[in-house]
């Protein structure tokens, strides 16, 4: 299910943020940007911290081997990211 305030709920800064991202990228911004920027003091604080731990924090794994199982996950499943 996608929400659609996912692309008109953000403030004047965030949608202003996502266009800069849209010029330099040449590409739309992934949805996972813009769950985590809207109400990010409900979701995105708290996850991107999650994510930061797991992805880059103490591991056996190299950060190169948790972006691979990452990518790989995200295919599998027909994610985009």
């Amino acid at each position: 299910m996608r929400l659609d305030i996912l692309d008109r709920g953000h403030t004047v800064g965030k949608k202003l943020m996502f266009a800069m991202i849209r010029v330099v990228s040449r590409h739309p911004v992934p949805d996972v940007v813009k769950t985590l920027t809207y109400r990010g003091d409900f979701f995105g604080t708290p996850m991107g911290e999650v994510f930061q731990e797991v992805m880059r924090g103490p591991s056996a794994w190299t950060v190169g081997e948790r972006e691979l199982m990452a990518a790989y996950v995200s295919k599998t499943n027909e994610c985009e990211f």
